[in-house]
């Protein structure tokens, strides 16, 4: 009547030991470290810098207790906060500003637990410690911006398409252009309205019975004036747009500081939060965060690039009109100073492969002005080449000039050159979200250290153990041996939770915490239930294996119910809440889903396991029955 098969035992054992190697790491603690990258996306570190770094540092005496060598960034570990300070400042000295050195925390796992896939729970900025900016968009230069572009655009237009006007410039968000007859203004207006396309500000597209620009004419005796406005979307879709391009951007940008679970969010209508756990650089946060990628495309001067002309040319002294830069392998190469086009024309860019070379590439896809901007000069090229400019930090790299061989239309370039796939990712990272859609400012910074971080996870802690051994207490001298089986069905409850919280690499801030402790008072109502329907059912008579096989029957729809309404409530709180609500959420919903299991199948294995064998039982040890009738 109460006996599991070997294959329920199997799993149940199965589990909890899975459960408590994966919940190990956590027992480990963090080392503070220093990460050292490249400034050049997809640049690996050479071994003879880190031989450098390493015996520099012993000289310091600065001793490493450990080393992670990964392809783009290397973790040193050391003893202490002071010590990784030191470093921090040595190694940078050392390398100066083509790598970035930041601080950081690394877990002490073990090697073997990490192989496995065994790691520590991801901790919030309250638990571990980091830095919290508040940022707000700088919503008044997105007009300017978008007026530039419109002016510089428009002015390329006309001359194209030779329409002869004689001043332009730009009046706020809208842009003049003067014409010496009301034919040419009308030509204009037409060629205006028919290229414009249906793009609205920050590349959005407006509604088709929507103009992309507004127009009005101003008819003087010696000249007529066309002012063009645009017609952007409403300022709600715009701020959205613009929030939604920059939090993609700072996203992409932290990743480089190897933030675990960076909290990157909007709060308010033009507001983001920032939140890195574990890093206690604000200054190099910053310095990330701030930084721009920039795609230029210009074309080579090749009348003054032959091998002799590069070599005897004075960078002071160039050609009227031209800029020497160069490539990836070192080599000169002489451009225009004309910009065709930049990453502002970008709608999507992704990394691929190249299917006649087999080579790494980066895929772009250009917005309409962009495809016909780049349509024409590629028609107006052939046999020249065009150089793709990446800036990064102030530093230009031509990434690859390829040859024109003929007409490109449709918006698709690819990007030749790329060293690895990691580099062609990471360029397309950039390019795809590698400048802000509008500047912000830092209104708020905080840095929480590592101390109250400690602090935090102490009371927390102290606060479950405590209260697990109040219930703990309670339960084994209430229902006896019961009560004990109830014990060691919420300890692997627990144990379940921990390990399910790292496999899923959740971040646990404080209000998890505080959710764990919840989950234990749940989790034991569920056993308080099961417990109570045997009880009752030694009251009515029932032989005592009767009673525990129905306690349990019964028991299981009440505490399905009790735990589906509450888990709904916490599925609530995940979709419409945010940071320290949703990681409630998350601990929230996890620990009913274990403690159904440990209380069903856990402590049920425990009983049978001791009841279920014995063929002649008068008595369970479950507390003080005030009716008992043994059979």
């Amino acid at each position: 009547m109460n006996q599991f098969s070997g294959w329920k035992y199997g799993v149940i054992i199965i589990s909890v030991i899975l459960s408590l190697v994966y919940a190990l790491p956590n027992l480990y603690g963090e080392s503070p470290a220093i990460q050292i990258m490249p400034i050049k996306s997809g640049e690996k570190i050479e071994p003879s810098i880190l031989a450098s770094v390493e015996s520099g540092l012993q000289e310091k005496n600065l001793a490493i207790t450990g080393l992670i060598i990964e392809p783009f960034s290397i973790k040193i570990k050391f003893a202490s906060p002071d010590e990784q300070l030191a470093a921090k400042s040595y190694v940078q000295q050392v390398l100066g500003e083509s790598y970035v050195v930041a601080l950081n925390l690394i877990s002490n796992s073990p090697s073997w637990l990490t192989g496995i896939g065994a790691l520590p729970m991801y901790l919030g900025l309250d638990l571990r410690g980091g830095v919290h900016f508040l940022m707000q968009l700088d919503l008044s230069k997105v007009s300017e911006k978008k007026s530039d572009g419109l002016l510089q655009d428009t002015r390329k237009l006309l001359r194209d398409e030779k329409v002869k006007y004689f001043a332009s410039k730009k009046i706020g968000d809208t842009i003049e252009i003067k014409f010496r007859s009301a034919d040419a203004l009308s030509k204009a207006k037409d060629i205006i309205r028919s290229q414009g396309g249906g793009r609205g500000i920050f590349g959005g597209s407006i509604s088709k019975t929507t103009e992309a620009y507004e127009f009005s004419e101003i008819n003087n005796t010696d000249e007529f004036i066309l002012l063009v406005k645009n017609n952007d979307i409403s300022n709600e879709d715009t701020v959205s747009f613009a929030l939604k391009q920059n939090l993609e951007t700072l996203n992409n940008r932290v990743n480089e500081l190897g933030v675990a679970e960076p909290i990157i969010q909007q709060q308010g209508k033009d507001r983001i939060v920032v939140q890195l756990p574990g890093v206690q650089d604000t200054a190099k946060a910053k310095e990330i965060i701030g930084r721009t990628a920039i795609l230029e495309m210009r074309i080579v001067d090749e009348d003054q690039s032959s091998p002799e002309n590069l070599e005897t040319l004075n960078p002071d002294n160039l050609p009227l009109g031209t800029e020497l830069y160069k490539d990836r392998f070192g080599n000169p190469i002489l451009v225009k100073k004309e910009i065709i086009l930049t990453g502002e024309r970008i709608i999507n860019a992704g990394p691929g492969v190249d299917q006649q070379t087999g080579q790494s590439i980066v895929s772009i896809t250009l917005d309409s002005a962009g495809a016909n901007i780049f349509k024409q000069v590629t028609r107006e090229n052939v046999g020249k080449r065009i150089a793709l400019l990446l800036i990064e930090k102030n530093i230009t790299e031509v990434i690859t000039a390829p040859v024109i061989k003929s007409e490109i239309g449709g918006g698709r370039v690819q990007i030749t050159g790329m060293r690895n796939a990691q580099e062609a990712t990471d360029v397309a990272l950039l390019l795809r979200a590698g400048s802000l859609a509008t500047p912000m400012e830092i209104v708020e910074e905080r840095t929480v250290g590592p101390s109250m971080g400690k602090e935090n996870i102490a009371r927390g802690i102290n606060s479950t153990i405590w209260g697990f051994l109040a219930i703990a207490i309670m339960m084994a001298s209430y229902y006896m041996l019961f009560g004990v089986i109830s014990v060691i069905g919420l300890s692997v409850n627990l144990l379940f939770l921990v390990a399910l919280l790292s496999v899923i690499q959740a971040t646990l801030t404080l209000p998890g915490l505080a959710a764990i402790a919840l989950t234990l008072g749940m989790a034991i109502d569920a056993n308080v239930l099961i417990n109570e329907r045997i009880r009752d059912e030694l009251r009515n008579g029932n032989t005592p294996q009767a009673s525990i096989k129905i306690g349990y029957e019964k028991a299981w729809g009440t505490i399905l119910d009790s735990n589906i309404t509450t888990m709904i409530a916490g599925i609530a709180l995940f979709m419409f809440g945010s940071g320290p609500i949703k990681g409630f959420a998350v601990v929230h919903v996890l620990g009913i889903i274990t403690s159904m299991y440990s209380a069903i199948w856990v402590s049920r294995s425990i009983v049978n396991y001791i009841y279920g064998s014995r063929r002649k039982l008068d008595s369970l040890s479950i507390g003080e029955i005030f009716k008992v009738e043994n059979n």
